[in-house]
């Protein structure tokens, strides 16, 4: 959002928000390769859940994993390249912050995969010993 715009009140800069925040979300998605590795593991998920017909309680909290990984993956994404602007040069801090933001992705990736695994495990085994 530009300085001008932080001045001005109205619906204008409501929707143009929108705009900005849209013209982010579609750079990360063209553009960074781990966010288009979580899309397809997203995806797989969603076809897994419709397969198996998940209670709805699962699906809200498959949808709460999945926007939550994204909005970290892009949060991180925002770190590095702030970091990457404010120095070209390598500096030991620099790929710390750099690191420590892709350890938080790392954290909640585990913890999605955990999630995962026991929402799908009992709608699996049931498929498997069930024919």
């Amino acid at each position: 959002m530009d300085l001008k715009d932080r001045r001005k009140k109205g619906w204008g800069r409501f929707f143009r928000s929108f705009r900005y925040a849209s013209r982010g979300l579609r750079n990360v998605f063209l553009e960074e390769q781990n966010i288009q590795l979580h899309l397809s593991a997203a995806a797989i998920a969603i076809i897994m859940a419709f397969v198996f017909s998940i209670p709805l309680i699962h699906w809200m909290i498959l949808i709460i994993v999945i926007g939550g990984m994204f909005a970290l993956e892009i949060i991180n994404t925002a770190i590095e390249r702030v970091v990457d602007l404010i120095t070209e040069e390598y500096h030991p801090s620099a790929e710390l912050a750099k690191d420590i933001a892709a350890a938080a992705v790392f954290v909640y990736s585990i913890a999605a995969i955990v999630v995962g695994v026991l929402l799908f495990y009992q709608p699996i085994v049931s498929l498997l010993f069930t024919n």
